[in-house]
C-alpha cells in the first residue's frame, strides 16, 4: 500500500507544479495587467511582419508601452468594393496595438506628434531576434504629410516607417537591380580595349615618347647628381673651404680689433682739433702784425708815388 501512496503524492506534486507554471506563464504575458485599460492605435506596415505576433511589445524607445492586439491584412480588414483598384493601400499589414497611457505620460495631440515626426517601424531585440514595434520621433519624417487611405481608420492611425532591416535589404536589392542592368560584357570589351590602346601607346605612340623623354631626363638628372657629388668631393673644393673658413676666422679677429681702432682713430682726431685750435690762436697775433704792415707798406708806396723827392731829401710835401 506504500508504494501507490508514493505514487500519489508524486502526481498530485506534478499537478501543482503545473500548475503553478502555467499561472506563472500567464502572468508573463499579461505582465500584471489584469484590467488595464488602454489605449488603441493602429499603424499599417509594407514589410514582412514575420516575427511580430500578438502580445508581442510595443515600446518607445526600449521602454515598453503597451502590447500588440491584432494583426491582420488591409484587404480583409476593410474589404474594397468591386468598383476599387486592388492597389498598395490593400497589400498593406493592419497591425493594431494597446498603449498605456499612464507609462507615456503627457504627450502632443495625435496629430500634433504625427507633424513631429511620430512613426511606428519594426524592431529586433538584441541577440534573440525577437521582433516587437517600437513608437519614436524621426527627424526625416517632420513635415512629411500623413499618406491618404481609400478607407476611414478604425482607430488612431500612426504612420509606419521601414525598419533598419526593411532599409538595409532595400538599398541591397536597389544596388543588385542596378548591377543586372549593368552591360557586363561591353564594360569588358571597353576594359580591353582600352587596355590595347596604352600598351599600344607605350610601344610607339606619344605615351611611349614621353616615357622614354623621361628616362632620359632622370639619367641626365642622375649624371648631374653624380658629377656634383664628385665636385663636392674634389680636394679643390675642399682647400677653398678651408681657405673660406680661414678668411671668415682673420675678418672675425678684424672685426674684434675694430673697435680699438675706431677709438684710436677718434682721440687723433680730437687732438688735431685741439693743435688746429692752439695754431688758429698763434696765428691770429701774426695775421694782425701782418695785415698792419701791409698796410703801412701801402701807404709808404702811395708816398713814393705822390712825392718821390720827399723820399730823396727828406723834406716836407707841398701843401695843397
Amino acid at each position: 500500500m506504500a508504494r501507490p501512496s508514493r505514487l500519489y503524492l508524486r502526481v498530485g506534486a506534478l499537478i501543482v507544479a503545473g500548475g503553478a507554471l502555467l499561472v506563472g506563464f500567464v502572468l508573463f504575458l499579461t505582465a500584471g495587467r489584469f484590467g488595464e485599460q488602454g489605449v488603441i492605435f493602429e499603424t499599417y506596415l509594407r514589410e514582412s511582419v514575420q516575427g511580430l505576433e500578438v502580445g508581442s511589445g510595443v515600446r518607445y524607445r526600449g521602454v515598453a508601452i503597451g502590447r500588440i492586439t491584432e494583426i491582420s491584412l488591409a484587404a480583409a480588414e476593410y474589404g474594397r468594393g468591386q468598383a476599387t483598384a486592388f492597389s498598395g493601400a490593400y497589400q498593406l499589414v493592419v497591425v493594431r496595438y494597446a498603449v498605456d497611457m499612464a507609462r507615456v505620460g503627457p504627450v502632443p495631440e495625435h496629430s500634433v506628434a504625427m507633424d513631429m515626426g511620430l512613426r511606428t517601424r519594426i524592431a529586433s531585440q538584441g541577440l534573440t531576434g525577437l521582433s516587437y514595434l517600437e513608437l519614436d520621433f524621426i527627424d526625416s519624417a517632420r513635415g512629411q504629410p500623413v499618406p491618404e487611405l481609400p478607407w476611414t481608420p478604425r482607430y488612431s492611425f500612426i504612420p509606419s516607417t521601414p525598419s533598419t532591416v526593411a532599409a538595409v535589404t532595400s538599398a541591397a536589392e536597389a544596388l543588385v537591380d542596378r548591377l543586372g542592368k549593368l552591360d557586363i560584357e561591353g564594360l569588358i570589351d571597353g576594359a580591353t580595349l582600352l587596355v590595347t590602346d596604352l600598351r599600344g601607346q607605350l610601344n610607339g605612340g606619344d605615351v611611349g615618347a614621353l616615357v622614354r623623354e623621361g628616362s632620359a631626363t632622370l639619367r641626365t638628372l642622375r649624371e648631374a647628381a653624380a658629377a656634383l657629388q664628385g665636385i663636392a668631393q674634389s680636394p679643390e673644393l675642399r682647400a677653398t673651404f678651408v681657405n673660406a673658413s680661414q678668411a671668415a676666422s682673420e675678418l672675425r679677429t678684424s672685426l674684434q680689433r675694430l673697435p680699438d681702432l675706431i677709438r684710436a682713430m677718434e682721440a687723433t682726431v680730437r687732438t688735431a682739433r685741439t693743435i688746429s685750435s692752439d695754431a688758429q690762436a698763434d696765428l691770429s697775433p701774426i695775421l694782425r702784425d701782418l695785415r698792419a704792415t701791409t698796410t703801412n707798406l701801402r701807404e709808404t708806396t702811395e708816398s713814393l708815388r705822390r712825392s718821390p723827392g720827399q723820399a730823396i731829401f727828406g723834406g716836407p710835401p707841398e701843401r695843397r
